[in-house]
């Protein structure tokens, strides 16, 4: 039996792939606007943290 026939035998089968470029769709938004507003200098602090090599 193929794949598609067990979808097929689910109800309201049509919503999942909605459902999921939804929430993609909301995350993706909430990253790039995380990313574009956050300080430019906590960036440039973050990037920087695995080459600093500060021994203890």
């Amino acid at each position: 039996m193929k794949f598609i026939n067990y979808l097929q035998s689910i109800t309201g089968v049509s919503i999942y792939p909605l459902a999921s470029l939804l929430i993609f769709s909301i995350f993706f938004v909430a990253a790039a606007y995380l990313a574009f507003s956050s300080d430019k200098r906590m960036m440039d602090h973050v990037s920087r943290i695995p080459l600093d090599k500060e021994e203890n």
